[in-house]
């Protein structure tokens, strides 16, 4: 109940972001592979802030 308020950091957010960018690369990792390795290419640069965060 007390952590109902809590806001998140901006690492967990960009956590969040980093998993859900990996996530959408996989599935398009099966159709479209330029896209997929775009969004990995995004993944590792958001991985690199949270890596300047901590």
């Amino acid at each position: 109940m007390f952590g109902l308020f809590k806001k998140k950091t901006e690492a967990e957010k960009l956590q969040e972001l980093y998993k859900k960018t990996l996530e959408k690369a996989h599935k398009l990792s099966h159709t479209n592979r330029t896209e997929a390795d775009k969004l990995m290419a995004e993944a590792e640069e958001i991985a690199k802030k949270i890596e300047k965060i901590q």
